[in-house]
């Protein structure tokens, strides 16, 4: 599990499921129910809608969107999904952008936030491409004091790409996390945690940098 968020993601998806309860906002009643499923929850969601609709297409009408969502399992009813629809489809053609709507659903993050996460991706992408693969971390992360590899379960490159897996969603692990995937994850971390200066601390402790 990477470096401080286990604990992170618990709390937050128990954060998720109570504040569920207490808002009426579609937007963030999607976002929380994806959040409950974990800091990958909103990637997670986004996997789920390209894997079901080839990834050519960069919009989705009412009928794909309804269907990413019960594919995901989010518990919605069509008056509010359709609700949340047109809040996307800003010029009612019946179509909303795929990627607009990930990021409007990813928790706002402060300036400060969005920084430290992208040092954090610029260290860890070695060869400066803009996606970390398993190349990128063999000089970055140390895998000796895995447990499983310690007691010979797996290869490095085992332990590499779990790593990875942290930030991709269970529909299509590439091995290849995008900064786009990467700011996701720690959107969801990030929700869990109230103040600027405690998220920054996290990150460079749990990283180093």
């Amino acid at each position: 599990q990477m470096p401080g968020t286990a604990r992170h993601d618990q709390q937050m998806a128990i954060q998720a499921k109570s504040n569920l309860s207490k808002t009426t906002d579609p937007i963030e009643k999607l976002r929380l129910q994806c959040l409950a499923k974990g800091s990958a929850g909103i990637k997670g969601l986004g996997r789920a809608f390209r894997i079901m609709h080839g990834n050519n297409s960069r919009t989705l009408d009412f009928n794909a969107f309804l269907r990413g969502l019960s594919v995901y399992a989010v518990m919605i009813n069509k008056e509010e999904a359709l609700e949340l629809f047109q809040i996307f489809d800003k010029d009612g053609s019946g179509k909303i952008d795929f990627d607009e709507f990930l990021v409007t659903l990813r928790p706002p993050m402060s300036n400060a936030r969005k920084e430290i996460i992208m040092q954090v991706f610029r260290k860890l992408d070695k060869t400066g491409d803009g996606v970390i693969t398993i190349e990128d971390l063999r000089g970055v992360y140390n895998v000796k004091y895995h447990p499983k590899y310690q007691n010979g379960d797996w290869t490095e490159d085992q332990v590499f790409r779990a790593f990875l897996d942290n930030f991709d969603s269970p529909y299509d692990k590439d091995g290849k996390v995008t900064t786009e995937e990467f700011m996701n994850y720690y959107a969801g971390v990030s929700a869990s945690i109230d103040t600027d200066v405690y998220f920054i601390v996290m990150m460079k402790n749990a990283w180093k940098l």
